[in-house]
């Protein structure tokens, strides 16, 4: 397997990955980057082993099967792509573009992305039929769920692949249809930008709109706790998917929102959202 993209997203399914046996080329753009991403593999495997999940001898095998590298060639010898960059169609379109010319016909093709038309990033490759999405929760350890979306032209053999890889690793894969936002973020981001809107109404403070959610509606997370979690920016994209999808009023970004990112408070990941978090 391959992954490109060592944040949040890819580290946790490169984690699961190689959790489940599987041998993993883990790419980024720079060491940092790069870094970054082994660091998290490490400290969630080594959570794994304290709360009595994994055994030590599990943890070291997973490490010992991730291969870590800013040079996408050397992925070639791969059966599955497993991209999880940023959310963006033209960096996304790019980097299937170039890998397609350097990797076999037969390689399958994944994106990660939580939101944008499968089809329209398959279309940058000569292998539309073997092209799916994978899209994997956040925390992907921790979070059964995958959506496995069908683009206009991924074929019956690539769909039964990536449904039977997902439930290889633990998890309960659903299959969508290739629509904006799919299932999970078109139902997410109204209730997102909803919370949003009530906050700057004034009507409660974001603490008691979580507080709500939480013990109203016995969900583990609020909205404004949630938001941060996935990260601002991620939000915004996501809902200018939909809008632009969809052509309809609940799915535009509230204006704070759009503050908050351009002001670059983007949650968890910046340090600061609608709450503030350690930089540690």
């Amino acid at each position: 397997m391959a992954v490109f993209g060592a944040g949040q997203m890819g580290a946790g399914i490169a984690q699961v990955l190689a959790q489940h046996d599987h041998s993993v080329t883990l790419v980024d753009v720079e060491p940092r980057l790069i870094d970054a991403g082994m660091k998290a593999i490490t400290a969630g495997l080594a959570k794994g082993v304290e709360k009595g999940k994994l055994t030590p001898d599990v943890m070291e095998s997973a490490l010992r099967r991730i291969r870590a590298t800013t040079r996408p060639p050397e992925v070639v010898g791969c059966q599955l792509v497993i991209e999880a960059i940023v959310e963006d169609l033209k960096v996304k379109r790019n980097l299937f573009h170039e890998l397609d010319a350097m990797l076999p016909p037969e390689v399958i093709f994944a994106t990660n992305t939580s939101s944008i038309s499968i089809t329209a990033l398959a279309s940058a490759t000569k292998r539309e039929d073997r092209f799916v999405g994978l899209h994997f929760f956040n925390p992907v350890p921790a979070m059964r769920l995958v959506e496995v979306i069908r683009g206009e032209k991924t074929s019956e053999e690539t769909l039964t692949v990536a449904m039977d890889l997902a439930r290889s690793l633990g998890k309960t894969p659903v299959t969508v249809l290739d629509r904006p936002g799919f299932v999970s973020n078109r139902l997410l981001m109204p209730y997102l930008n909803e919370a949003v809107k009530t906050l700057s109404e004034g009507i409660a403070s974001k603490e008691d709109i979580d507080t709500v959610v939480r013990l109203g509606y016995n969900i583990p997370m609020g909205p404004f706790e949630l938001a941060d979690l996935i990260g601002l920016d991620t939000v915004v994209n996501a809902m200018e998917v939909l809008h632009e999808g969809f052509k309809d009023p609940r799915f535009e970004p509230a204006p704070l929102l759009r503050n908050m990112v351009a002001a670059g408070n983007l949650g968890r990941k910046s340090g600061r959202g609608f709450y503030e978090y350690s930089k540690r």
